[in-house]
């Protein structure tokens, strides 16, 4: 019985749901930091910088309406739930992958590239289908696809029958990059109100600094007199 455990425990499926497993934990601890950041007083210098690419970052979240947001929701749960497949089959035998495709590119380190592509996949799938810091996300998955684009490009030349799945996912991944998330998103959900308490700060704080200058005070001067006989 223990052996029969143990088995099912190293298999290869066992070590695909434990990546997928990490990479929804990672994904996940992403999002409680990002919640932690607007717990503090919002009156850092780094948070108070948000202010200055306000609208065009609520622009970027908030465009799309509901019918758009629901269309990009189900181009992310799909694009991450198949590009989290493919992540996990380079993290299961990373030296394999570098071998057939990263040498091939005679990049220098082509295991430390393997990994790189697989936990790109693998996280960026997670973020992405969250819809938490989806342009990082967005970001990681088009890189991976234009370099494999590249590969197969260098390798076969135009195939469309090689070419086309990957032009897929990068398509996919470019027009998340580009359009936001949607409204359906932690990203929706959290930045914009962020944005606004660190706006409203930054106009309370201007508020109190031009009162304190406008406004006069009396200084008191003590005259000593001198009683002359």
């Amino acid at each position: 019985m223990l052996a029969m455990i143990l088995e099912r425990t190293l298999s290869p499926m066992s070590t695909s749901t434990l990546l997928e497993l990490f990479g929804g934990f990672a994904a996940a601890c992403f999002a409680l930091w990002f919640v932690a950041v607007g717990m503090p007083s919002t009156r850092s210098a780094p948070l108070a910088g948000l202010k200055a690419v306000a609208p065009a970052l609520k622009a970027y979240l908030q465009r799309p309406g509901r019918l758009a947001s629901f269309g990009l929701l189900l181009l992310r749960l799909t694009i991450g739930a198949l590009m989290i497949h493919h992540g996990q089959e380079k993290l299961a035998d990373p030296q394999q992958f570098a071998n057939t495709y990263v040498a091939s590119l005679h990049l220098p380190f082509p295991l430390f590239f393997a990994y790189a592509a697989g936990f790109s996949e693998l996280i960026g799938s997670w973020l992405v289908i969250l819809g938490l810091l989806t342009p990082i996300g967005a970001l990681a998955l088009s890189g991976t696809m234009a370099v494999a684009a590249y590969q197969h490009i260098s390798t076969a030349g135009f195939n469309i029958y090689v070419l086309e799945l990957v032009l897929l996912y990068l398509g996919g991944s470019l027009a998340l990059l580009f359009n936001g998330p949607g409204r359906f998103s932690f990203d929706a959900g959290i930045v914009p109100a962020l944005v606004d308490d660190i706006s409203a700060s930054a106009v309370s704080d201007a508020g109190v600094s031009s009162g304190e200058a406008s406004e006069l005070r009396a200084i008191p001067i003590r005259v000593n007199s001198v009683a002359q006989g």
